[in-house]
């Protein structure tokens, strides 16, 4: 039997166990990503999916422990994305950015039947995470899963009498047809998943989510948005929350009535089971393009799940309506420990202040079709990862592609703003911006004026809508303390596609010390890659996607690989990537 159907009867197998036992996993396993045919709002559709759930499992952590996920691509649908790669969003990869997952900035994405063992440190890391493919558009067709890492020391432990994996609440946009049969910018969806389960208007009335609680009981819930669009308002009938973490970073404690959640961002907020016994329904309602929480009173509820006290009976709610009371505005959370944002507390006083103007480019009005400039360059994946590029001795200011990496030294606080241009604006606003590496200050939210800088607590996080208005200039702060280089991107991912991104090259000197050893798998990645799309005739679209026929530079560089490599030096994929820093040295 080969090694890829060896993998395969396993998969089947560890899927025949799974459907008996509880959704989530160690840090320390394997990960096997299949397609399989899923119908989590009553539409079957084939879906890119993590030991064949959706969600992917909770990988439930502690503080300290290591990640060793070996992820074996078993993938045969070419109607999706086939190659993959698992970015552990939040996840700071202190010294091991060859780990952080994202196709053609830090490494070449996994081929089918082969495998790849993502190994790091979480470090002193505590919160709530999550993990998904990082190529392409394919997390939207459903390879994407939560990640919790618990601390036994607690600060809010007091709080709370439960916290795992009853309380995990994911919230995602779904879509009837494979991600690359939608138009470049989907202007609607079909339903709205809570942890994996939901209606589309006019379907069948599935079984909604049932979070189940004990009257008089306090739960600490953790709202992770895997969106891949759709920014959400999330309230409970009859319940307040209180709200205490941000993106994995604890903050003072705050009681609101509802919470806005932008396309990766994660919130823990407290749960008081003090109502009557009975059922409540948790409500979720986005923007337009959706269908509402309750649309009509002969149509069942969609974009909602169930609050059930023990005790109460196994039914629907009956309230049909809702409106959310007492938004969460980002400006009331405060860091717990060290709040105050690094730097001088004035505008620019950061030791590198940098001005990234955001501007969309339309190509057409309906369907609508462009794409995203950050600093006036549109993002386009390198053929050759940035990671790569560095190892083999790329200076720092010929990084590729153009006008995309910018170089940051060490042991420096960073101010980024995000000014808007009014196409920007026009194009799917809020855009949530998410920084890898690190968590941020924010010292100007969306929403703020010109004089509402904040220095003294802002809050802290690592995706920020940067809001809906030329007028809106977000702010945020941060320190170099984490060597590689690491993407900046809109988590929209129809927009990231579309070019909206830049590489921040942390400390590049020092890369290939910080990072050393480098894993032997990786090595093999962009060799098994480049063969793989030079003969799969599934090339992938969008630009996340190297280009296998880019087009001339003006500087006349060769971006593309031979796909055909061979064995070069220790960090070299092939004797090409040698070749291509020769090209580099030559005409930059």
């Amino acid at each position: 039997m080969s090694i890829s159907n060896s993998l395969r009867a396993l998969a089947v197998l560890c899927l025949a166990i799974a459907s008996h036992a509880q959704t989530f996993i160690p840090p320390v396993g394997d990960l096997y990503v299949v397609n399989d045919v899923i119908a989590p709002d009553g539409f079957p559709r084939s879906a890119v999916l993590v030991d064949g759930q959706f969600p992917a499992p909770l990988i439930k952590a502690n503080k300290g422990d290591r990640v060793q996920m070996n992820v074996h691509d078993l993938l045969e649908d070419n109607s999706m994305q086939r190659a993959l790669t698992i970015h552990w969003h939040g996840i700071n990869q202190h010294k091991s950015n060859y780990a952080d997952g994202v196709a053609f900035v830090t490494q070449c994405p996994l081929v089918p039947g082969g495998s790849f063992e993502y190994d790091f440190s979480l470090g002193n890391q505590t919160g709530t995470y999550w993990y998904h493919s990082h190529f392409s558009e394919q997390y939207c067709d459903g390879l994407r899963g939560p990640l919790v890492i618990y601390d036994p020391d607690d600060p809010f432990k007091d709080m709370y009498d439960v916290d795992d994996e009853s309380t995990v609440l994911t919230i995602s946009d779904w879509h009837h047809l494979p991600t690359p049969k939608l138009p470049e910018f989907p202007l609607s969806i079909n339903s709205t998943l809570i942890n994996g389960k939901g209606r589309y208007v006019n379907g069948p009335q599935t079984d909604l989510t049932v979070i189940t609680v004990e009257k008089g009981k306090r739960y600490r819930m953790r709202l992770v948005s895997m969106s891949c669009d759709s920014n959400f308002i999330v309230w409970i009938d009859g319940h307040n929350m209180t709200v205490i973490e941000a993106d994995g970073d604890l903050h003072q404690p705050v009681t609101v009535g509802a919470i806005q959640i932008f396309a990766g961002q994660r919130y823990s907020f407290i749960l008081e089971a003090n109502q009557p016994i009975g059922n409540y329904w948790i409500w979720s309602q986005t923007g337009t393009g959706a269908p509402f929480v309750y649309p009509g009173p002969l149509a069942t509820p969609v974009n909602s799940a169930i609050l059930r006290y023990i005790g109460a009976s196994e039914s629907e709610p009956t309230a049909n309506v809702s409106t959310p009371t007492n938004l969460l505005n980002e400006t009331q959370l405060h860091p717990l420990s060290n709040p105050a944002a690094p730097g001088e507390p004035y505008r620019g006083g950061a030791d590198q202040n940098i001005n990234l103007p955001i501007d969309f480019l339309r190509t057409s009005l309906l369907p609508p079709t462009g794409n995203f400039s950050v600093n006036n360059t549109i993002y386009e994946s390198p053929s050759v990862p940035v990671l790569l590029q560095i190892l083999n001795g790329v200076p720092a200011q010929k990084l590729l592609p153009p006008g995309s990496v910018i170089p940051l030294q060490p042991n420096k606080v960073i101010e980024l703003s995000f000014p808007m241009t009014s196409n920007a604006v026009g194009a799917g606003p809020p855009h949530p911006v998410h920084l890898h590496g690190h968590s941020f200050s924010v010292v100007r939210s969306a929403g703020t004026g010109p004089n509402d800088y904040n220095y003294k607590d802002p809050v802290r996080r690592d995706v920020v809508s940067i809001g809906s208005t030329v007028n809106d200039n977000v702010t945020i702060r941060f320190e170099t303390d984490n060597v590689g280089p690491w993407i900046l991107h809109c988590h929209i991912d129809y927009h990231l596609a579309a070019g909206f991104a830049v590489v921040l090259a942390e400390d590049v000197p020092q890369v290939a010390e910080d990072l050393s050893p480098i894993p032997v798998d990786w090595e093999g990645l962009c060799p098994a890659y480049y063969e793989f799309n030079s003969t799969s005739g599934e090339p992938c679209t969008g630009n996340q996607c190297a280009k296998l026929n880019p087009p001339a530079q003006q500087n006349g560089l060769q971006l593309l690989p031979n796909p055909q490599p061979t064995a070069g030096s220790s960090f070299s994929m092939a004797a090409t990537a040698t070749q291509f820093v020769a090209s580099i040295n030559t005409h930059v």
